[in-house]
């Protein structure tokens, strides 16, 4: 055999424009808010398992506190990442470039062909719009 057909990742990059920060912020904040809201009910309803299980068996208490503060860690490192996230969107530079996905494309290959050229191809945009090809 000399030839092989294979698929190959492609890195998406996106060139940072007012446009995108703005778009990356409010999406950020909305996430923020949406982790907010979800964070409060979850703690209504732990409450509220807490009070009906003090009512019924109290010996499993424990367990269920432990429950909750393990899904309550997950929940406000969520938010944390979020907000992190955030702070790095808000100091973003215009035209800097940011990954922004990955596709894939196939590729004939041979005797001699250079992976590492291949395995490094990118596709830039620029509000959404391919700007350039990079292999």
């Amino acid at each position: 055999m000399d030839k092989m057909t294979v698929r190959m990742p492609v890195a998406v990059k996106a060139k940072v424009t007012e446009s995108l920060k703005t778009k990356l912020i409010a999406d950020l904040e909305r996430r923020i808010q949406q982790i907010n809201l979800d964070i409060e009910q979850f703690e209504f309803t732990a409450k509220r398992a807490l009070n009906e299980q003090e009512n019924h068996d109290s010996s499993l208490i424990p367990a269920l506190q432990h429950q909750i503060e393990d899904e309550r860690a997950k929940r406000v490192a969520a938010k944390q990442e979020a907000e992190d996230k955030l702070k790095r969107a808000e100091k973003l530079e215009y035209g800097a470039e940011i990954g922004h996905g990955q596709l894939e494309r196939t590729v004939e290959l041979e005797i001699g062909t250079d992976l590492d050229k291949l395995l490094g191809a990118e596709i830039v945009t620029e509000d959404g719009k391919i700007v350039a090809f990079r292999a």
